[in-house]
């Protein structure tokens, strides 16, 4: 029963869970740091354990709190006024924690009376000097806390952790599945939406399809407009997880259709190309870093997907994927040898029927 409940937890939850013990180890740590260099914890090395427990347990608290219920919160608000909102929200909570921790601490450590406990937590507070320590000292935790998660949410997960450890400062060649996801027929849903409800629309077709992306560990390269591009490391596995990508954005689209007919009269539906190859991946820019793939796999993947226009199919892929997937003889059918634009040569392409 245990497996079944943590398989049935979805990715991009178990990202938010892995972001809260980032949180939880971050704050403890940096706590016990301060602690071990405080003169009045050395004179109470015994309750030192006991305090970083409870910092723990608390900050996982926080920390679930922040990641799955503040992350709503001023969400359409500049930058600079959630950032201002949510450190406000944790400090007033952080407060009440310390002095949670201290009463905690004298009745169960210090075995302390309660009236006595809450005489120290109120000369403890009132000290100035540690009041506006303390401010600074949680404002700067909170806002290296927001900055680090905005940072990762940037990227796709684990691209970030990978410029942190230059993983691609020397350009490297990887075998990789790339995909082109876009909508379908976007130019007249633009002309009848209108500039600011399509950017709504497109807005809430990339978060669906994301997800489902994420969701089978695909690696989000990219958006263009309404374009999605993303890869894999080229296994047969991970073939699986390309095409379960397709079929679960599909589903979350369907799931919310009635959200897009009443408001957008329309039901979003994409194309998608994939090809299999060899692409070199690198660190780009000077002041805004980022990592780039580029190749041939890259150009041909791009003319596949431009294919399903002229090929009437939504999901096309090249002969190097099918040789490299599961897939039965029913889940494809050959379109035979097309000549894609700027290839010098004709490659076989398949329709999927999934």
């Amino acid at each position: 029963m245990r497996a079944q409940a943590l398989i049935s937890i979805s990715r991009v939850n178990r990202l938010r869970i892995r972001a809260v013990f980032f949180i939880a180890v971050f704050w403890t740590c940096v706590d016990f740091v301060i602690s071990i260099l405080s003169e009045d914890t050395q004179a109470r090395a015994n309750s030192l354990g006991f305090r970083e427990a409870m910092i723990f347990v608390l900050s996982l608290m926080m920390g679930y709190i922040f990641v799955f219920h503040l992350r709503k919160v001023l969400v359409h608000y500049p930058l600079w006024a959630s950032f201002l909102g949510k450190s406000l929200i944790l400090l007033f909570s952080a407060f009440f924690l310390t002095f949670l921790i201290q009463f905690l601490n004298s009745i169960l450590i210090l075995k302390e009376s309660a009236g006595s406990a809450f005489i120290a937590i109120k000369e403890y507070a009132l000290h100035k000097n540690w009041l506006v320590r303390k401010i600074v000292y949680w404002a700067s935790i909170f806002f290296v806390t927001q900055l680090l998660l905005i940072i990762n949410e940037k990227y796709s997960p684990g691209v970030f952790i990978d410029i942190l450890l230059g993983k691609y400062v020397n350009p490297k060649n990887e075998n990789r599945i790339i995909m082109f996801m876009d909508l379908k027929d976007s130019t007249p849903i633009a002309e009848k939406l209108g500039h600011s409800l399509y950017f709504e629309f497109i807005r809430e077709f990339i978060f669906q399809v994301s997800v489902a992306i994420i969701e089978f560990d695909g690696t989000i390269y990219q958006y263009v407009g309404d374009e999605v591009v993303c890869s894999w490391k080229n296994t047969e596995k991970n073939t699986v997880r390309c095409l379960d990508a397709i079929m679960q954005s599909r589903k979350n689209l369907s799931r919310r259709k009635k959200y897009f007919k009443k408001k957008y009269g329309i039901m979003p539906e994409f194309r998608v190309g994939i090809n299999v190859g060899e692409v070199t991946v690198g660190e780009i820019g000077v002041i805004k870093k980022d990592i780039a793939m580029s190749g041939d796999t890259m150009n041909t993947t791009a003319r596949i997907r431009s294919a399903c226009n002229e090929l009437n199919h939504h999901f096309i892929v090249s002969k190097d994927f099918i040789d490299a997937s599961r897939l039965t003889s029913g889940q494809s059918q050959s379109l035979g040898m097309v000549d894609l634009k700027g290839k010098k040569h004709e490659i076989e392409l398949f329709s999927l029927n999934i």
